[in-house]
């Protein structure tokens, strides 16, 4: 569905109240998840040197781990601390042709980190200082591109809150 045939938010009104009668219970009606959070997400990565510069050097997060890609030979599976215990990986895959970053159903939109008022702005000018071009900023989220197309967005709300509601 190209963009010019997307339904308009008003037609979907009606939806997303049903959906929510039908699957959203009270937070103390919900049972605890079975999860204890993300442990790590994996993206893929066109060049690690140019990774582990953007990830570290221009957002800060510190590099925890690289070691072989126990899946694929001679690939490389490297960590960055994102915070609160959690972890965004990648791998590289030398020989194989992965083509451009891409949004398709089953891919992944967008990476949203939280992080402190103070650590945004201080990310916001790093990526100014870098030459980082931002696809759209509101309020407390700035988003931009990593280095192999993916979207980022760094939020300065806290873990469990978005634009001042709770949605955990």
């Amino acid at each position: 569905m190209s963009t010019d045939e997307a339904p308009s938010t008003s037609t979907r009104l009606e939806e997303w109240a049903q959906l929510r009668a039908d699957h959203l219970r009270p937070r103390g009606d919900r049972p605890p998840s079975s999860a204890r959070g993300m442990h790590h997400i994996a993206l893929l990565s066109s060049n690690v040197e140019a990774t582990i510069g953007f990830y570290q050097g221009v957002l800060g997060f510190p590099l925890t781990e690289l070691f072989e890609n126990r899946d694929y030979d001679n690939s490389t599976h490297f960590f960055f601390d994102i915070g609160n215990g959690n972890l965004l990986a990648f791998f590289d895959f030398p020989g194989l042709d992965l083509g451009e970053y891409a949004e398709v159903l089953g891919s992944m939109h967008h990476i949203a980190i939280s992080m402190t008022p103070e650590q945004h702005r201080e990310a916001r000018g790093s990526l100014d200082r870098h030459g980082i071009e931002l696809d759209f900023e509101h309020d407390t989220s700035i988003y931009f591109r990593g280095p192999d197309g993916e979207r980022i967005e760094l939020i300065s709300d806290p873990l469990g809150h978005m634009y001042g509601d709770d949605v955990s």
